[in-house]
């Protein structure tokens, strides 16, 4: 029986998507506050973990299980709707209403009222902007003038607006200059922590990885194991032996 702690577990998993090769994920376990880094996933196969990890759609063989339940086992529509609200996702799939302000993109969680934005809600999103480095005098301003910091920064407090336990990010950085990097990866593992979130985090650059992360994982594609980076390099150095 899983531990308590563990809100993600995936055991022996495939899906086939139509990729190179079915997605395999051998073993993955993250515990409540802890925060992943996953390698080794491009973008249609980070897609399709966050769609198993959130139920949206099921393993062809082997077990999701989430906050202790499998996936499978939520068969209610109103069931899984409750249950994706403890997910937070980070991704440009997640769509920005681009000729709307910054405010009304991060009111549009809370509230429909997006001509005249209710004074509660007002109230809450420049505390989430404040939260996700997006300064005031940026509210006003439509999504579309943003540069591309700026813009996943309304992503990632459109994710975090409801409060989610778990935050899942699919190549958050690919956008970002490079000296833009290590400033949004502070704030993302400092909004994780502050908030205890758990929080697995996609992406193809080690340095990021390391930097929101308190494990990096590597995928290996063609068994699905996910192993660690001196596990990977031990691995590689017996290899060339």
């Amino acid at each position: 029986m899983p531990s308590t702690d563990v809100v993600i577990a995936l055991r022996s998993v495939r899906k086939d998507y139509r990729g190179l090769r079915p997605l395999r994920v051998e073993q993955l376990e993250v515990r409540q506050g802890e925060s992943v880094a996953l390698m080794g996933f491009d973008r249609a196969s980070a897609e399709v973990l966050v769609n198993l990890i959130t139920g949206a759609t099921l393993p062809d063989s082997g077990d999701v299980d989430v906050f202790g339940t499998p996936t499978g086992a939520i068969i209610d529509p109103d069931a899984w709707l409750v249950a994706m609200d403890q997910f937070g996702v980070l991704s440009e799939r997640v769509v920005l209403l681009e000729s709307f302000s910054v405010e009304q993109n991060l009111a549009l969680p809370f509230s429909l009222e997006l001509d005249e934005i209710p004074l509660t809600v007002q109230t809450s999103v420049r505390q989430l902007a404040d939260e996700v480095g997006i300064a005031p005098d940026q509210l006003p301003n439509a999504v579309a003038g943003l540069d591309a910091d700026a813009q996943l920064r309304v992503r990632l407090g459109k994710a975090l607006a409801l409060g989610p336990r778990v935050l899942l990010a699919e190549h958050p950085n690919v956008s970002l200059p490079p000296d833009g990097l290590p400033r949004f990866a502070a704030d993302l593992a400092g909004i994780a922590a502050r908030r205890h979130l758990t929080m697995v985090v996609m992406t193809a650059d080690r340095t990021f990885a390391r930097a929101v992360s308190d494990r990096v994982l590597t995928l290996m594609p063609a068994t699905g194991a996910l192993t660690a980076a001196s596990e990977w390099q031990n691995w590689f150095t017996r290899r060339a032996r």
